[in-house]
C-alpha cells in the first residue's frame, strides 16, 4: 500500500547519487481545499508544494525555504513553504481565466522569475532569483540548482485532487563520499530511467515499487519515512504585531470605517478579529512597556 504523507531519502551504492520520493496526501488536500483556482492553477500548485518539500529536504536549514512566483498573468500568485520541520503550507492566487493551458509558465503568470527565500531563523533570509525559463516547474528548478548550487538536480512531479507526488535525483560532487566512484555513466543512466516514471506511477505506487520498477538491477538503500503534514504559521500575536506596524491612527481609522479589524490567512483561511477594545489594549502595550534598565 501507498505510504502517505511521507517523504523517502534514498541512496543509489557505488555512485554520487542520492534520491528522494515524496506523496502529499491530507497534507495537499488541505490546500487543494482552501483554493478556488482552476485546474492548472491548483496542479502547479501541487507541483511547487511536492518540489519546495524535496528541495528544503536536501538543504542543512533549521527553519524554512519559501518558493515565490508573481506576476500580472491569470494566475499572478503562487506561494509554497516547507520547513526543516517538514511542515508545508501553500496557495495559488488566479484573476481570470488562462487563454492558452499550454502555454509557458512565463507567459501564464507574466512574471520571468522564481524567488526562492531560505530562512534559516538566524540574520537575514538568503534569496535566488530563478529566471522563470521552460515549459514546466521542474526545468526551471533544474536550472536553479545547476547554476546556484552546481549540484545537478532532476525532479519528476506529479498531481491529481488526491495526491501530489514527486522524485529528485542529485549528483554530488565525488569527494562528498568516501567510497571512489567507478561508474562514471552512472548519472545519464539512472536519469534516463528515472525518467520513465509516469504519472499514474508516481501517484499510486508505493516508494518500494517506485524504485524496484526503476532500478531493480542497481543497489539502492532506502532510509527510513519521514511524515511531512500541513501547518500554518500565522497566529493571533503575529497579527497583532501586524496590526501594531499599521501605527495607532491607521487603526482607528479602520475601525471607524469597519467597527473591527478583521484579517483573514490566506494559507489557511484562519480569520482573526480585532475590536476597539482589541485594539487599545494592543497600542497600551506598547506605550506601557518597562524601561529596560540595568541597577548598578
Amino acid at each position: 500500500m501507498k505510504s502517505k504523507d511521507q517523504i523517502f531519502r534514498f541512496l543509489v551504492d557505488h555512485t554520487p547519487i542520492r534520491g528522494q520520493l515524496i506523496s502529499l496526501d491530507a497534507s495537499w488536500q488541505k490546500c487543494f481545499q482552501q483554493s478556488d483556482a482552476g485546474e492548472l492553477a491548483k496542479t502547479l500548485l501541487g507541483h511547487a508544494l511536492s518540489a519546495t518539500t524535496l528541495l528544503a529536504s536536501t538543504l542543512k536549514i533549521d527553519g524554512s525555504l519559501t518558493l515565490q512566483i508573481r506576476g500580472q498573468g491569470a494566475i499572478h500568485l503562487l506561494v509554497t513553504e516547507a520547513t526543516n520541520n517538514r511542515t508545508i503550507r501553500g496557495l495559488v492566487r488566479q484573476s481570470r481565466e488562462v487563454d492558452n493551458p499550454e502555454a509557458s509558465l512565463k507567459e501564464i503568470f507574466e512574471a520571468d522569475k522564481i524567488v526562492i527565500t531560505i530562512d534559516n531563523g538566524i540574520g537575514k533570509p538568503h534569496q535566488g532569483i530563478v529566471p522563470l525559463s521552460g515549459s514546466n516547474l521542474s526545468e526551471a528548478l533544474e536550472a536553479y540548482f545547476e547554476q546556484s548550487e552546481q549540484l545537478p538536480t532532476r525532479l519528476w512531479l506529479a498531481c491529481n485532487e488526491s495526491s501530489a507526488s514527486g522524485l529528485l535525483l542529485q549528483k554530488l560532487p565525488d569527494s562528498s563520499t568516501t567510497e571512489q566512484h567507478e561508474d562514471t555513466d552512472s548519472w545519464n543512466r539512472l536519469t534516463q530511467l528515472a525518467s520513465t516514471i509516469t504519472d499514474q506511477e508516481l501517484l499510486e505506487l508505493d516508494e518500494n515499487e517506485i524504485l524496484h520498477r526503476l532500478f531493480h538491477e542497481e543497489s539502492i538503500r532506502l532510509f527510513d519515512a519521514e511524515p511531512v503534514r500541513f501547518q500554518c504559521s500565522c497566529s493571533r500575536n503575529k497579527t497583532s504585531n501586524m496590526i501594531k506596524s499599521l501605527g495607532k491612527s491607521e487603526a482607528e481609522d479602520i475601525l471607524v470605517e469597519k467597527g473591527k479589524i478583521q484579517v483573514s490567512c490566506e494559507f489557511c483561511n484562519a480569520i482573526y478579529e480585532f475590536d476597539s477594545v482589541d485594539v487599545k489594549q494592543l497600542f497600551e502595550s506598547i506605550i506601557n512597556l518597562p524601561d529596560n534598565k540595568t541597577t548598578h
